[in-house]
């Protein structure tokens, strides 16, 4: 079995997701694709960070979202 992509360190981040062997956090990397940045842009900015790695973020990220957790999002006014 390969080494997992994303790990958690009390002593890293405060614990925060990380990709392995960095201090580049999934929250960073989603922070970044919301904004508009490409994968491409990513790698550019970060060498140590691979495209597996990105969808390795975005893939924790989804299937912490499917969680048994309600998310309240305020209505946005008119």
């Amino acid at each position: 079995m390969s080494e997992p992509l994303i790990v958690s360190d009390p002593t890293i981040m405060m614990g925060k997701p990380v990709i392995a062997g960095t201090r580049i956090t999934v929250e960073l990397i989603l922070d970044k694709l919301a904004a508009g940045e490409s994968a491409e842009q990513l790698l550019e900015e970060h060498p140590r960070l691979s495209k597996p790695a990105i969808l390795a973020a975005i893939g924790f990220a989804a299937r912490a979202l499917r969680a048994d957790v309600v998310y309240p999002i305020p209505r946005q006014s008119a």
